[in-house]
């Protein structure tokens, strides 16, 4: 059984873990995370993170992004809650509703939707999306 100082180490160790989807990747699907996000390729799903989710530039996001900070420099078409700060460079485009705590916007930033500013959100929970957990095999295809 674990003790509580090593719960709360590994508790530490996975909200700083660090993931990126590089240029010239395409992801079709649900990504949840514990830890910080960075996508430099285009996703078709929806962004779940407990952290920060940060888009490049010439990224592309299909798909509706939880998360407790955000920083888009890219493309987004869908729904956006964040929890804490919401930052969208001179070069993003957004085409969805926003609702977040606070939110930069700097000059050039493009915004087509509504947005709600110091609402309280949900808590971000991940595995609740109501998809089983593991996939069975025959769903499986490989590319």
């Amino acid at each position: 059984m674990l003790t509580s100082k090593e719960q709360k180490r590994a508790a530490d160790e996975i909200s700083t873990s660090s993931n990126t989807i590089g240029k010239g990747t395409y992801l079709e699907g649900n990504i949840e995370t514990h830890g910080n996000i960075r996508i430099e390729g285009k996703i078709n799903g929806n962004i779940k993170s407990k952290s920060k989710v940060a888009l490049g530039n010439g990224s592309q996001v299909q798909g509706n992004i939880l998360a407790q900070n955000a920083d888009i420099e890219g493309e987004v078409k869908g729904k956006i809650e964040i929890t804490e700060l919401l930052v969208l460079k001179a070069t993003a485009v957004i085409n969805g509703d926003i609702l977040t705590g606070k939110m930069v916007v700097e000059p050039g930033a493009v915004f087509n939707g509504t947005c709600k500013m110091g609402a309280v959100i949900k808590d971000i929970k991940l595995g609740d999306n109501g998809l089983p957990r593991s996939i069975p095999q025959q769903e499986v295809k490989n590319i």
